[in-house]
């Protein structure tokens, strides 16, 4: 039979456990019966009065000793003021799910009996400690989307791709979750993320590796962290080397990536057999989302910031940089370089090319395809000429107006969307290093570079030339990619290379890329009411007020939108820094992905699928473009409405070839009406109307 002393030692130490306070609902009852604000009550904490708006909704508790006087409070309120039977209903019983074992909180949702998950291969590990319960999060105030059946969710990252950590400690996870974070420091921050969070991805690939969880800090969080508010060094974009944060996640073992403690910070360990270790860090107020890609999410809430980014992780990939970084990852991810292969002489499994990917050893470009400073073209000593395969940056003659194109009242820009990510699709490039011919046979089927003269080739000037960006016609022999000199094949003329460098080794390798950005971009635009079956009229209607309808989803459709030109742009990096000289190796081209030819053969397609929509244009309705930039092109129109001008079969169907309007990447949609007084005076001065409507849309640059 226990003693006394035992029995008061439990009671004492029942007593001595945290307070439990009321629900959230509760609380926030209780200070209204009280006739207390929030704002009052944030004063008499000593906290903000969006900390107290936290703990009514759910989002965060108070930590002693706040918590302690807290519950004094409400203790008291709920003496004067009880909750009538008739008034406060009972919370509905929870019914608990099943849950690993290794940590507590809601369940998964269960996976659709239609999709299945490939196994997963994961060595026999300790059980992990206990991870920190999770609470759902109060988001946006908007209603919820309609969301497609998500995949089953891995059990070793229970709570998503990423968290959202805010300066009281709460991490904002996906589908409204919310963990509590003790660190204080970068390290317990790292060690809190691998040991205790729940968070990470599974990998895209059965060769692939896993997608390291992602924390994204806000400026409350960094400062917390010891982390400047502002970062000082804006050109090198990272912390110096003995600021106490970087010396104190080098004392505690961990190391950092080349690129340092910048806005998109990795910190890492030496992978111990299959587990890595590894977090990365995005941190807001050093710019880590750029507007231009994320509009508006960086003064969103936390909440709403995991939500925007959630949908990106699930639908993409996990953010590992900038939009054009994470493209650039997302090939690599769907196309590993290497798969386990068996070793006939040993009977073990080794690491082996995975067919269909680009290896993992940068390769050098042809000549033609590199640039003066690349080293292999610059100790060469090569002048043969470069590949200049970019996208149309064209502007009308005003000499071939009509009058009857000048009386026409309006100028209607039609974009493509996606036109790079629908140039993609069934691409077929080069694997394998360029071999040199002398006077070969063109062949369309092999990818390349091709030296040959063009300039015979005579077009309708009130078209560009489809083998120029600037759409003038060539003026002698160049260099072009195989779809370019293919669609001078194609537009019925002889064609003659002198040189070529050609690849043995092809391949589709873009097509996993293409497929699972073209789902994100079509879902995502479902979200927020642009679907495939609107009438032409709808879906006109749709694109004007689809910004309006979600702005965090209208944020997921940025950021793909950027991915797509971001990643095709980074194939093409450029040495940067003024301390570089021509002939110098730099960071870009020494990986597997800086291949020049794959973008040249994505533009090259992209401008010659505009050029064939163009001519198709012509021969349906007779109108010819004012300009062309990337992927929009200007008309001149009766009205406001492409309604009136585009081509369309007497059945009312869209005529094939010609533009065409709805929400699938390559089909177009209203990019700007201006009037044609505007279209043709900046004509008449030289600038482009395209670039005008667009807002100066970058084309297809280093993605940065």
């Amino acid at each position: 039979m226990a003693s006394e002393e035992e029995l008061f030692a439990n009671i004492d130490a029942l007593l001595e456990e945290e307070p439990q306070l009321p629900p959230p609902a509760e609380r926030a009852r209780l200070r209204e019966a009280a006739g207390i604000t929030q704002a009052r009550l944030a004063v008499a904490l000593k906290t903000s009065t969006q900390t107290v708006k936290n703990y009514e909704n759910g989002r965060s508790e108070p930590k002693s000793p706040r918590l302690e006087a807290y519950q004094r409070l409400l203790n008291g309120w709920a003496a004067k003021y009880p909750a009538h039977a008739a008034s406060v209903a009972p919370a509905p019983a929870v019914t608990p799910q099943p849950v690993s074992e290794t940590f507590t909180g809601p369940a998964a949702p269960e996976a659709p009996e239609a999709e299945t998950v490939a196994p997963v291969e994961a060595p026999a590990a300790p059980v992990a400690p206990e991870r920190p319960a999770a609470r759902p999060a109060t988001s946006s105030r908007r209603p919820a989307a309609k969301k497609a059946a998500k995949p089953a969710v891995d059990p070793r990252f229970p709570h998503g791709p990423l968290a959202v950590l805010d300066g009281d400690g709460s991490a904002y996870g996906v589908d409204g979750l919310v963990l509590d974070c003790p660190a204080t420091t970068i390290p317990e921050l790292v060690e809190w993320t691998l040991r205790e969070s729940g968070l990470g991805a599974p990998k895209l690939s059965r060769y692939g590796k896993d997608a390291d969880p992602l924390i994204v800090l806000t400026a409350a969080a960094a400062v917390k962290l010891g982390l400047p508010e502002q970062l000082e060094d804006r050109r090198g974009l990272r912390l110096p080397e003995d600021h106490p944060v970087v010396k104190q996640v080098l004392k505690a073992r961990w190391q950092l990536t080349q690129r340092g403690f910048g806005p998109w910070a990795r910190i890492y360990r030496k992978a111990q057999g299959r587990e890595r270790q590894c977090v990365q860090l995005a941190i807001l107020p050093w710019d880590a989302l750029d507007s231009r890609a994320w509009p508006g999410v960086s003064e969103m809430e936390p909440a709403d910031v995991a939500r925007v980014l959630g949908v990106y992780a699930q639908r993409v990939i996990t953010p590992r940089g900038s939009t054009a970084v994470s493209g650039l990852e997302l090939m690599t991810a769907l196309r590993p370089p290497t798969r386990p292969v068996r070793d006939e002489e040993t009977g073990n499994w080794v690491s082996g090319p995975n067919p269909g990917a680009l290896g993992t050893e940068a390769m050098d470009p042809a000549p033609p395809e590199g640039q003066p400073e690349h080293p292999a073209v610059f100790h060469s000593g090569w002048k043969g000429g470069f590949l200049h395969e970019e996208a149309f940056q064209w502007v009308r003659s005003v000499d071939t107006l009509t009058d009857e194109e000048c009386t026409l009242p309006y100028a209607v820009g039609l974009d493509l969307n996606t036109a790079f990510l629908a140039a993609a699709a069934r691409l077929v490039v080069g694997l394998s290093a360029p071999d040199h011919f002398h006077n070969p046979k063109f062949n369309p089927k092999i990818p390349g570079s091709w030296l040959v003269d063009l300039s015979h080739i005579e077009l309708d000037p009130r078209l560009p030339s489809p083998f120029t960006p600037e759409g003038t016609r060539p003026t002698g022999p160049a260099w072009y990619q195989t779809h370019t000199v293919a669609y001078a094949q194609e537009l019925g003329y002889n064609v003659e290379p002198i040189e070529a460098y050609l690849r043995r080794e092809t391949g589709a390798y873009l097509d996993p890329w293409h497929d699972r950005l073209k789902t994100a971009y079509v879902d995502t635009l479902a979200d927020l009411g642009v679907t495939k079956d609107l009438t032409d009229a709808e879906f006109l209607a749709a694109m004007e007020r689809h910004k309006d309808v979600d702005p965090a989803m209208a944020a997921v459709l940025s950021a793909i939108k950027a991915t797509v030109k971001g990643g095709i742009g980074k194939l093409f990096e450029n040495p940067q820094g003024k301390g570089y000289k021509d002939g110098d190796p730099w960071p870009a081209m020494q990986r597997p992905t800086w291949r020049p030819d794959i973008r040249a053969a994505v533009i090259s397609k992209a401008r010659v699928n505009m050029h064939r929509k163009l001519l198709k244009m012509a021969e349906f309705t007779g109108l010819y473009p004012l300009a062309v930039l990337s992927d929009c092109v200007v008309y001149p129109a009766p009205s406001p409405s492409p309604l009136d001008f585009l081509p369309y079969a007497e059945s009312g169907k869209p005529k094939p070839g010609a533009f065409r309007l709805g929400p699938t990447p390559g089909l177009a949609k209203l990019e700007g009406v201006q009037s044609m007084l505007w279209a043709v005076d900046l004509m008449e001065k030289g600038l482009n109307p395209a670039r005008h409507i667009k807002g100066g849309d970058a084309v297809l640059d280093e993605g940065e």
